[in-house]
């Protein structure tokens, strides 16, 4: 492929990608990677079922309907799926104390599902129809449950920071002053275990969402007790764009299987919408919102250009991304360079996350910008190569920080990032 290194043996790498998928394979579901994230994650399972049907569709399905037996029967599909129990990690099970069996996390994450789903359909379409039709129900009534509790105005809301996958990011600092932290009490965080602290979430950040989480608990996860309690909510951009574009390939199954897409159709509308309200004409850029105040969250970050994902042919942000893009060697940073608060390895305040990159990449070259969805995919094929599977980079050198042998970036190095990619929507 053209831009390629020639003294770079990517066979090897395509294999040690395979490789990380399946040394952290627990059978039926991955974990992202051994020791700091113990348990199946929503997104990032979801990231590594695509990852999976390059070089085994059975297990790519297996991946996503394991995750799906975590869904309660109110549709939602939580962020972790507890399986089996790791002792150490925190907040484990235990914590959440939900009451149901496989024991979950009483959240959500990006609904990316669909998305990947229909990736991994379109890799193997003989094999994945009867998956398709039997996981298509399940995929209806999880994004039933975000227009029906999450979405307002055309945006979807989150009600805590680790919703939105973006757990550290600066979009969630003015909603979360607002949460009382007398309450939390003592508790052991992992994470800082396994990763360097000065790279993670603060000690007062995580005692908020621990806050947040005690809060929902006493409630019994009730969303009109919460939508109408939690000091938190925010109308995340990124979880708009996200979900705009899984209603858009539910959509596409739809049609495919003949099913019905009145429903569908009108979630997308009420989407498209709500990205209006996402504009923030005073900095010229898509932005979340703080639903408790209405004001914008004033934040340029990676889930900001996101658009062309979602399908929004909106070129407005294109000089924010030349711009951000003239600034790091590695593109594109999960903040703004020119914001006082970037730092280059603080979890989602300025590193380079590679499943970032390709679903960006993805939406320019889908609406024609090729040169720079050239541009990221040849910045990540190359952090990769040089420095491995990790979780994230420094956008200025490219040193790899966060868990090393990492299931999203092995996942997409194989559907998109290596010179023989093979994965497909």
């Amino acid at each position: 492929m053209e831009g390629a290194d020639p003294g770079m043996n990517y066979d090897k790498i395509d294999k040690k990608a395979r490789k990380v998928l399946q040394s952290n394979d627990r059978g039926l579901y991955t974990v992202p990677t051994k020791g700091l994230y113990p348990y199946q994650w929503n997104w990032d399972s979801a990231f590594a079922a695509w990852g999976f049907s390059v070089f085994d569709a059975k297990r790519a399905w297996a991946e996503l309907e394991t995750l799906f037996q975590g869904q309660w029967d109110t549709g939602m599909v939580p962020h972790i799926v507890f399986h089996k129990q790791s002792f150490g990690y925190f907040p484990g099970p235990d914590v959440w104390d939900i009451n149901r069996v496989p024991h979950t996390s009483g959240i959500s994450q990006p609904p990316i599902a669909a998305t990947m789903a229909r990736a991994v359909y379109e890799a193997d379409k003989r094999y994945g129809r009867i998956h398709m039709e039997l996981l298509y129900g399940r995929l209806v009534s999880w994004h039933r449950w975000w227009m029906k509790n999450r979405v307002e105005n055309g945006m979807v809301c989150i009600t805590h920071p680790w919703e939105s996958g973006r757990d550290n990011a600066l979009d969630w600092d003015a909603a979360l002053v607002g949460v009382d932290t007398s309450e939390v009490g003592e508790y052991h965080r992992s994470d800082t275990d396994h990763v360097d602290a000065s790279m993670r979430p603060s000690k007062l950040d995580y005692d908020r969402y621990v806050a947040l989480l005690q809060l929902s608990k006493a409630s019994d996860w009730n969303e009109k007790v919460i939508a109408d309690k939690s000091p938190f909510r925010v109308a995340d951009c990124g979880m708009t764009f996200m979900f705009l574009r899984a209603c858009r390939d539910l959509l596409h199954i739809a049609a495919e299987f003949d099913m019905g897409t009145d429903e569908i159709e009108g979630w997308i509308f009420d989407l498209k919408q709500g990205v209006k309200s996402h504009w923030n004409e005073a900095r010229g850029h898509y932005d979340s919102v703080n639903v408790r105040t209405g004001a914008f969250t004033n934040t340029l970050t990676s889930a900001s250009f996101l658009n062309w994902y979602a399908g929004i042919r909106d070129d407005r942000q294109l000089k924010h991304l030349h711009r951000i893009l003239d600034q790091v060697q590695y593109g594109i940073p999960s903040l703004d360079p020119d914001d006082p608060h970037f730092d280059e390895l603080r979890y989602w305040r300025g590193p380079v996350w590679g499943m970032m990159n390709a679903i960006i990449g993805i939406g320019l070259a889908e609406t024609g910008h090729t040169v720079l969805a050239e541009r990221l995919r040849k910045d990540t094929q190359k952090l990769i190569a040089e420095h491995g599977f990790y979780e994230y980079f420094n956008p200025v050198d490219g040193a790899a920080a966060g868990g090393g042998e990492f299931t999203w970036t092995a996942a997409i190095w194989l559907t998109w990032a290596s010179p023989h990619a093979k994965g497909r929507f």
